[in-house]
Order: structure tokens, then sequence, then C-alpha cells
């Protein structure tokens, strides 16, 4: 009996776990200036394409991270293990390097910031989905990245490059694991811009777009009081 009990009550914890929704800070409106945020999905993994003026404008050291980078209009934003998103071997050789970034816990990470020139979701293989933010939304949004920068000196500092790569990964203080995954990451800085999450489910790249897509769906155009004579 005090099994089926101990079983019945581990169920529940889990559903209530599967199922537990972390509303977003503030609604999602498109009501004043917008800022449009997109979101790239390749099957596993999660980016974030933010305008690069709008990063700027801000100041601050994400601002300054971004001017640092090549000319692009836009810029790629991700999260990762420190050596294992760096990497660009093929995975097949990188399998016990994934099991030591899942399973050992603590492992130092970076932010990536990629500079592109044309819209990142034109030629994307993957989904894309829009997000349009509210400037104070996109404000916060921003705050949450930069937040993950390890800064020193007041300043981020690039840990990582690749070779003919314009991409600069820069030191997180957050660290990688199972727990706290990349897509983990993105789903916590949509939520920073009022996009509702379910943390648990944020392990996968496709629970990120669906909460993203929720969002959207969920924005109700302003309604203008009617003010015409009534026709009874």
């Amino acid at each position: 009996m005090i099994r089926a009990l101990i079983l019945a009550a581990l169920i529940g914890v889990a559903a209530a776990l599967w199922t537990w929704t972390r509303p977003g800070a503030a609604a999602i409106s498109a009501v004043g200036d917008t800022v449009v945020v997109q979101v790239l999905d390749n099957g596993f993994h999660t980016d974030l394409a933010m305008p690069r003026a709008a990063l700027i404008r801000r100041g601050g050291p994400l601002a300054h991270a971004t001017a640092s980078l090549a000319s692009g209009d836009w810029i790629l934003i991700g999260w990762g293990d420190a050596r294992f998103y760096v990497d660009q071997s093929p995975i097949a050789d990188r399998l016990p390097d994934g099991a030591r970034a899942f399973f050992r816990p603590g492992n130092a990470s970076v932010v990536m910031l990629d500079p592109v020139s044309v819209d990142p979701g034109a030629g994307h293989g993957g989904e894309v989905a829009r997000l349009i933010l509210t400037q104070a939304q996109f404000d916060r949004m921003a705050t949450r990245v930069e937040q993950s920068l390890a800064l020193y000196g007041g300043s981020p500092r690039v840990v990582a490059a690749r070779p003919g790569d314009d991409a600069r990964f820069f030191a997180s203080r957050e660290t990688f694991s199972i727990g706290h995954l990349c897509n983990h990451w993105t789903s916590g800085v949509l939520n920073a811009a009022g996009v509702p999450i379910r943390p648990v489910r944020s392990i996968t790249s496709a629970e990120v777009m669906r909460s993203v897509r929720a969002a959207e769906r969920a924005k109700a155009p302003e309604r203008k009081l009617d003010t015409r004579p009534s026709r009874d």
C-alpha cells in the first residue's frame, strides 16, 4: 500500500513538472514601437536573431560585444557548452564529449554572437518563428542575454573563435548540464521578454518554437470602442 502511494505521488509530481508553465514577465503585445526577433531551430538547437542596431542602441556590455563583431545587420545569439558548442567536427566524433557536457555538472559555457548580413530566416534550413516585441520587452530580452556574459573589468571577453568564421564566443557566467541546456537557456531569454514557457519541456527545440508561436497567437488586436449610434 505504501509503495503504491509513493508511486502515485511520484507520478503526480512528474505530471505537475511536465505541465508546469512559467508565465512571461509581461504580456506579449505589438502596441507602439516594435522590434522583430527571430527564433531559429535546426532540429535540436535554437538560436535567436536580433537586430544589430537595436542591440547597440541599448549600450552596455552586450552592445560593446556586438559592436566588436564584423559587419552584419542581424546578430545570431546562442548559448552552449564551451567545448562542444564551438567544435564543428562531425557529431559522431564528438559523442563522448556530448555525454560529458550532458551528464557532468558545472561545465563552462559560452554566449555566441554571430553577425549576418541577410535575413537569417530566409536561408535557414530548419524552422523559423518571428516574435514582435515592444521596445521594453526587447530590452528585457537583451538584458537577460547580457546577464549571461561573464564580465572582466566590466567588459565581456572572447574565449573562442572558429577559423574563417565571424562568430565569436564570449565567456558565460552560467554552467551547462542536462539540467540547463541550450534550449532551456533560449526559453529563459524568451520568458524574460514575456513568452510563457514550460521549463521542463523546454529541453527540446520543438517546445521552444511552440512557446513562441503560442505567444504570437495569443496577441489580441486592440479593440476600439464602438461609438456609432445603436441601430435599435
